[in-house]
Parts: structure tokens; C-alpha cells; sequence
């Protein structure tokens, strides 16, 4: 081969980057995003599936001295592929966790419990986990990218059946988990070949029930542990693992795929800071008529005097929060609240917890709430032309209520926030994470943990980081065990 193969590039990259070239805004994204995910597995310890990873993951047996990582809730060190299972599953479990868009794919919570549970196992320092973390962050990204079909506006691994996020969240997992483990490029290489016969992720949960996609980026972790310490004992896998004729796309995609996304502007134009964290627990297609009625009510505009209210979307979005219309309008659970945009209006005009919108919003009994109910039944759902031209760029809304009177007020959502566009700050996502956090630390647990995250780069071992969460398993806002998506 006289060209360097995709895989080779993406080793080359990562083997090439030194933390001194991570710029500003992509050492503090990761900061950012280890605080955020930590938070969102810390709440979703006490879920059935949390309950079950874990115990799956006690049953394969406890570390050996001094080899042992920390897994939220169990008390027993683990094997560190073990260790980024069960985290990687509380990371995904509440639909909390960052979007990359258009590709739509939830990068940290493989990547960060991988590097998390390598970084303790081997002593890692701060600057060590924030480069690997970045790197794989970055190849994740790229990778999915790669699956995005432009001209059609989605991804080609969901038009298959596939859920992009855990099989490209091994790849970029592995190589954030090889980084740790001081491979060089040639065994970075290798790491992606061997990742990519155990990345996987089937996304039919998400049309006919199961919980299963819960553990999808717990598996991704544990994909991607698995083939760096395999390749540290010497196995090897192909170079050609992702443009191969029998490959990685060939494979996923049916061979069709833009390398491009892959290989232009490699290790000088990040994709990492523009993953968008999500504000609300809730699918990210509500977000933006969250921020829409929490502007009519910032105006003003009094429910009562509401007669009714059109919530505009992207036509790709309208089956997902609109139809069938009856059901979105009265919620059975405080899940089925999650993905409907009446509820979501009702709750931005209510006015919510934590950053506008937190889980204890969406509950069993508030899907029930009188007042919410007769909020949502003046509630239509329609597809808006330039929301429409502006999808999977953005999630927008445009939200037109006509009040007694017969006058209309208007008010438009056409960024989503938690973007590049409508960032959060450091401060925000802190509050985000105590909301998380506190159901099960206390304060100065909570606080602590907090701290060390905004000073990752200081911290000479990160062994301590995980000690705190190994005991929770505190309750969180009830909710069924119902399938997730976006």
C-alpha cells in the first residue's frame, strides 16, 4: 500500500497529538463533558437496567490486586472493561446524555467511562485522560460523519437499522483506551481493526419496545477496553478495517460512505466543542418548544388568555413529537412526556427545574397534571417549511399562539440550545450536574467531584475521581423501563 488507509490516518492523529496541542475550547469541552456525563450516570443508578449491567458485570468476576476499577454503584473493584460497561450504560439510560448533529450520535458516554476506567487502572494523570477523551471524541465523530448522507439529511447506519452511536463509539473508544495504554501507531491501528469486529448496536428497540439500547454504550466501553488490552497481548487486525472490501463501511454501509469526513482538516479542525449538550431530559426534537413557550411566557403572554397554540417543526421531526396528535397530547408516563411537544410547550410555559427543564419535569404524575393537560389539548403539531430547511443542522420551533382577542404572538426557536450556536457555560452544566448528582451524593460529594473536573488538567492521578459513586444507587424520578432514542 503506498497511501495511508483511513485507519492509519486516524492512528497518526492520535498517536501524533500531545495534550499541548488540544486547543483551549477542546480541553475545556472535555472538562465539560466528564463533569456532564458523571452526572447523568450518577442519576440513573437506581434504573432496573443500571441494576442489571451492574450485576451482570459482578458475575464476571472482581479485578485482580491492584488492577481494580471503580463502576458506579458496586462497591467491588472491577475489571476495567467491566468498569466502562456499567458506566457506559448509566451514561446513555436517561436521554440526557451530548448529541453530535447532523450525525446524530451520543459521543461521551462511550468514550468517557473507557477512558475514565483506563486512566485508574494504569494511574493515568489529568492531561493524559483529557487528550484521550479529545482524540476519541474526535474519531467517533468523524467516523459517524462518515455514514452521513448529505443530500438525503440522515444517517446511513440509521437508515440500516443501526444505531451509530455504540458502533462508532467503539472505534473512537478504542482509540482513547489505546492512547491510555501508551500505544503507538501501529497498535492503534490495530486497536480500530480488532474494535471493529465488536462494535455493534441494532436500533429496532426503538419502534417496538425493549430496553436493550440502554447497554449500547456500556458495550461500546467494553468493546473498546477489550481491543486495547487484546492488542497489548499481541493480537492484530487489519489496516484496511474501515474502506476494506470486506471493512468496516463495506460492512455497515453497503460500501457507501465520504472518506472526506474522515481525512479533511484531521488535527486542525475539531469537532469536539461543537457536540451539543443537552439541557432538558428529554428527545432533543422537544427542546427547542421548550425554549419557544418559556419565551412567550418571558413576554408576557398569560395561559389564560391562550386560545390556542401551533407548534411548528422540521417535517423529520413531526412523527416523533406530534403524531398521533391525541396520544401527544395526553401522556400516559412521565417517559411518553419526553417525546411529546405539547407537553413540552405546557412545561415551557409552566416553567421548569434545574436549566429550564429537569427530570423530576418529567414524572408519571405530571404527565397527568390538569393544569398540563389543558394546556396540551390547545396543542397542535405541524410541519413549518423553514424548520424543515434548517433540520438536522439544528432541532428548531416556531410556536404561534392566538389569543382571545384574535391576536397572534409568534416566537421562534431556530437554534438548539447547548450548541456551538446557544452554548452552555461551565456554570450551567455545573448546575445541570448537581441537579443530577444530588439524588445521590451529598452536597460536598457532589461539590468535590465538581471541582475536580474543572481542574482535570491539574490532577496528577485520577484513582480517586470514581470513589465517591460506587456506593449510589439512589432513587430517581419514576419512570418506566420503556425504550429510548435521540
Amino acid at each position: 500500500m503506498t497511501e495511508h488507509t483511513l485507519a492509519q490516518q486516524l492512528a497518526g492523529f492520535a498517536a501524533g497529538t500531545s495534550y499541548d496541542d488540544l486547543p483551549v475550547d477542546v480541553v475545556q469541552s472535555v472538562k465539560m463533558r466528564v463533569l456532564d456525563t458523571l452526572g447523568i450516570a450518577t442519576a440513573a443508578a437506581s434504573l432496573e437496567t443500571s441494576r442489571a449491567a451492574r450485576e451482570w458485570a459482578r458475575r464476571q468476576g472482581v479485578a485482580e490486586q491492584g488492577t481494580g476499577t471503580s463502576g458506579i454503584g458496586v462497591a467491588q473493584p472491577l475489571p476495567a472493561a467491566q468498569a466502562a460497561f456499567v458506566n457506559g450504560v448509566l451514561a446513555h439510560s436517561l436521554d440526557y446524555d451530548d448529541t453530535h448533529l447532523p450525525s446524530v450520535l451520543h459521543p461521551s458516554a462511550s468514550v468517557v467511562p473507557t477512558a475514565l476506567a483506563a486512566a485508574e487502572r494504569i494511574g493515568a494523570d489529568g492531561r493524559a485522560v483529557i487528550r484521550a477523551i479529545a482524540v476519541g471524541l474526535e474519531v467517533c465523530v468523524r467516523i459517524g460523519m462518515a455514514g452521513y448522507d448529505r443530500k438525503a439529511g440522515n444517517s446511513t447506519f440509521f437508515e440500516h437499522g443501526q444505531h451509530a452511536t455504540s458502533i462508532c463509539g467503539a472505534m473512537g473508544a478504542s482509540v482513547a483506551a489505546a492512547l491510555l495504554d501508551g500505544a503507538d501507531e501501529k497498535r492503534i491501528v490495530d486497536t480500530l481493526g480488532v474494535a471493529a469486529s465488536m462494535a455493534s448496536g441494532i436500533i429496532e428497540a426503538n419502534r417496538t419496545g425493549g430496553t436493550v439500547k440502554r447497554i449500547h454504550c456500556g458495550w461500546a466501553a467494553h468493546a473498546a477496553i477489550s481491543a486495547a488490552e487484546l492488542v497489548g497481548l499481541g493480537l492484530t487486525g487489519p489496516p484496511t478495517v474501515l474502506e476494506g472490501r470486506f471493512g468496516f463501511f463495506q460492512a455497515w454501509l453497503h460500501g457507501t460512505f465520504d472518506a472526506s469526513e474522515i481525512t479533511d482538516g484531521l488535527g486542525t479542525r475539531w469537532s469536539v466543542p461543537d457536540i451539543f449538550f443537552k439541557p432538558y431530559p428529554a428527545n432533543h426534537f422537544t427542546h427547542a418548544a421548550v425554549d419557544a413557550a418559556a419565551a412567550l411566557r418571558e413576554q408576557g403572554v398569560g395561559i389564560d388568555e391562550i386560545e390556542t397554540l401551533v407548534l411548528g417543526v422540521p417535517e423529520q421531526n413531526k412523527r416523533t413529537v406530534g403524531e398521533p396528535i391525541e396520544v401527544k397530547r395526553t401522556p400516559d408516563t412521565g417517559y411518553m412526556a419526553q417525546f411529546s411537544g405539547p407537553y413540552a410547550v405546557a412545561l415551557g410555559l409552566l416553567g421548569g427545574t434545574g436549566l429550564g427543564a429537569g427530570l423530576d419535569d418529567y414524572t408519571d404524575e405530571l404527565a397527568h397534571d390538569r393544569r398540563r393537560r389543558e394546556i396540551m389539548a390547545k396543542v397542535d403539531v405541524v410541519a413549518d417549511e423553514r424548520c424543515t430547511e434548517i433540520f438536522p443542522l439544528q432541532f428548531p420551533a416556531v410556536l404561534t399562539a392566538r389569543l382571545t382577542g384574535g391576536r397572534d404572538v409568534v416566537t421562534e426557536v431556530l437554534t438548539t440550545r447547548g450548541g456551538p450556536a446557544r452554548p452552555l457555560s461551565f456554570d450551567e452544566l455545573t448546575a445541570k450536574f448537581r441537579d443530577n448528582a444530588l439524588r445521590a451524593l451529598t452536597e460536598d460529594e457532589a461539590d468535590q467531584l465538581a471541582a475536580t473536573c474543572r481542574r482535570l488538567d491539574e490532577c496528577a492521578d485520577l484513582r480517586g475521581l470514581m470513589a465517591p459513586l460506587t456506593g449510589v444507587d439512589a432513587p430517581t424520578p419514576a419512570r418506566r423501563d420503556e425504550p429510548n432514542t435521540y
